[in-house]
């Protein structure tokens, strides 16, 4: 009797899908702790265009970010989105930045960093009901991200 080959699960890919740019406010520190500072950052408003999907960022959702005591930010986003069609979309994005202090002080001050010198990545979760949007519950995502003039930039790729 023989038996068939271990077999061996496939590479990745990524496909683009859309761009979330979001306007935030200004982080407000919630104390510190022995893991690090817990910010509050409001997410305020924002636009979602790509092949994908299309919409807009609904004002009251919250990146709630640990800042470790090395300088980097774990991520924990909430926020909801509002497709073109009126679908509405609750997302949850997980991530980490990471940077050498004097990136993190550039990154602070608002000057503009070359992304290749962080790592700034997430994986958003995204919550949508039956209809023409239940393919972003059945598909994971990487998002890869970068500060902008008004916020944050998020590029959102289907892992296939």
């Amino acid at each position: 009797m023989t038996s068939a080959p271990p077999s061996k699960p496939s590479l990745p890919t990524l496909d683009y899908a859309f761009t979330i740019s979001a306007t935030i406010g200004q982080p407000i520190s919630a104390g510190r702790h022995a893991q690090g500072e817990r910010l509050h950052i409001p997410i305020l408003s924002g636009r979602v265009e790509g092949p994908r999907l299309q919409g807009t960022i609904l004002p009251g959702g919250s990146d709630w970010p640990l800042i470790r005591p090395d300088g980097t930010s774990e991520i924990s986003a909430s926020y909801s989105m509002r497709a073109d069609d009126g679908t509405l979309i609750f997302v949850q994005n997980q991530g980490l930045r990471v940077s050498s202090p004097e990136v993190l002080a550039r990154l602070r001050q608002g000057q503009p960093v070359d992304p290749s010198e962080y790592y700034f990545f997430a994986t958003p979760r995204f919550d949508a009901p039956d209809g023409p949007h239940h393919w972003l519950r059945d598909t994971v995502f990487l998002s890869s991200i970068a500060p902008s003039s008004e916020g944050i930039t998020i590029a959102v790729y289907a892992v296939r």
